[in-house]
């Protein structure tokens, strides 16, 4: 029997699982369709987030992992930031729990760090720590290597491979498939920003790190010629929140109340990156927002002129049960769409017999509910050469992402989606394989 999750599916029907076309020009989508049907197959991963917030959850969370790991489509996890709760204190012994739970996974698990890891420790109810001191800490224990959490690690390439950025371990970037994906250390609510007075070193220090390693990632897809750019983080950027760039904002007095937005660099940074890329940009994060299909869709992001940037789309997660709720992601080129996305809950993935072999989403009983793509199918044709030169201040002596041998593959134009459906795209598995019969 298809694992079908009823009480989630239920909710979704109308609404979601959500999925949507990729769009392409007609220079490309052609020959992209003919390589992903000489060496693609059914692709997933999965993103669990906020799940552990007291020792109460560490079981059912071990039981979700194990869920997880029984499903052969599923590559790898991503643990979307807050591996402890914000009343719980920073203390060693809560991170060892943690960490050994988590390596635990029987599927690779890539850990994002969140509010409630670190930013939050300096607070009074989580033990009057050093948030900085239990950054170190926690970089220490959860990112010593350079592969990624679980039984079988996925290899990633670390920010601290560069010399310049050797503290930050917990900024990460991988690929398979012709998808790049990086992994932030961005967390809530206003990105460790602090408006005490001095130099606000940690912020600032991070921030360089991480405008650096998104505009590096970007501009190395698109020599490498991956087909979109998937970035992860935990805090919610607030992309409603626009600042138009002002040559001279610095010199104007102002009264305002409104805390210095930590997330603006960030979000000039992920337009730069969707700019030079060209392809989909696809960002993920989590919100307090209470969202009822457990997650929500659209074109948020703005640039300097007021634009919409019509190639970035992003998903904001937020689950009513975290403990036992998880995003599938299933990608395979030969869909229409190709890309999809649900929530499931680990209770239904719990009575599905191990020895069953994993069906293909279309098969389920709770159909996907694609949108129509608005765009008739193009004509194949040759994909434009990209240029090889290094712009300004990128150095080319930065370790190449760890990957599989991928497909060749074209990118798509920018194109202007109509704003009632906004474009998802295509997101890969892991280089790790998929299948479990190992197991």
């Amino acid at each position: 029997m298809p694992r079908v999750e009823r009480g989630v599916a239920a909710r979704l029907t109308s609404a979601a699982p959500i999925a949507v076309a990729l769009m392409c020009g007609a220079l490309t989508c052609g020959s992209i369709r003919q390589a992903n049907a000489e060496g693609s197959a059914p692709l997933g991963f999965a993103v669990i987030s906020d799940a552990l917030t007291r020792p109460a959850d560490e079981a059912p969370v071990r039981r979700m992992l194990d869920a997880i790991g029984r499903d052969g489509s599923i590559a790898f996890i991503v643990y979307d930031g807050n591996l402890k709760g914000g009343a719980e204190p920073c203390r060693d012994g809560i991170y060892q729990s943690r960490h050994d739970l988590l390596d635990a996974s029987r599927t690779p698990l890539v850990l994002l760090l969140g509010q409630h890891d670190w930013a939050d420790c300096g607070l009074a109810h989580a033990g009057a720590y050093d948030p900085v001191e239990r950054l170190d800490f926690v970089r220490q224990l959860f990112f010593a290597d350079a592969g990624s959490l679980g039984q079988s690690p996925l290899n990633l390439a670390r920010e601290s491979d560069v010399a310049r950025f050797r503290t930050f371990r917990e900024i990460v970037r991988w690929q398979a498939q012709g998808i790049a994906f990086i992994g932030l250390n961005v967390p809530s609510p206003n990105n460790h920003y602090l408006t005490a007075g001095g130099r606000n070193g940690e912020f600032e220090d991070r921030t360089v790190a991480t405008t650096f390693w998104i505009e590096h990632a970007a501009e190395s897809a698109r020599r490498t010629e991956m087909r979109a750019l998937v970035v992860i983080l935990q805090g919610d950027p607030d992309f409603s929140r626009y600042e138009r760039r002002e040559r001279f904002g610095w010199l104007r007095f102002s009264r305002s109340n409104q805390p210095r937005d930590g997330f603006l660099e960030l979000k000039r940074s992920l337009a730069k990156a969707a700019e030079t890329f060209r392809g989909p940009v696809i960002v993920i994060h989590g919100t307090d927002t209470p969202e009822p299909n457990g997650f929500h869709i659209d074109q948020p992001l703005r640039n300097d002129k007021g634009l919409i940037v019509t190639n970035l789309t992003r998903v904001a997660v937020a689950f009513r049960k975290p403990q036992t709720q998880w995003l599938e992601v299933q990608s395979d080129a030969q869909w229409h769409p190709p890309f999809r996305l649900r929530v499931r809950d680990v209770k239904e993935a719990r009575t599905r017999e191990p020895a069953t072999p994993p069906e293909a989403p279309a098969q389920s009983s709770t159909p996907y509910v694609p949108y129509p793509s608005p765009y008739p199918t193009p004509s194949p044709a040759t994909q434009p050469t990209l240029p090889a030169s290094t712009p300004p201040g990128l150095p080319d002596s930065l370790p190449a992402p760890p990957s599989m041998p991928l497909p060749a593959s074209d990118l798509p134009p920018i194109l202007t989606p109509p704003q009632s459906l906004p474009p998802i795209y295509p997101v890969p598995a892991s280089g790790v394989r998929n299948d479990t019969s190992g197991q």
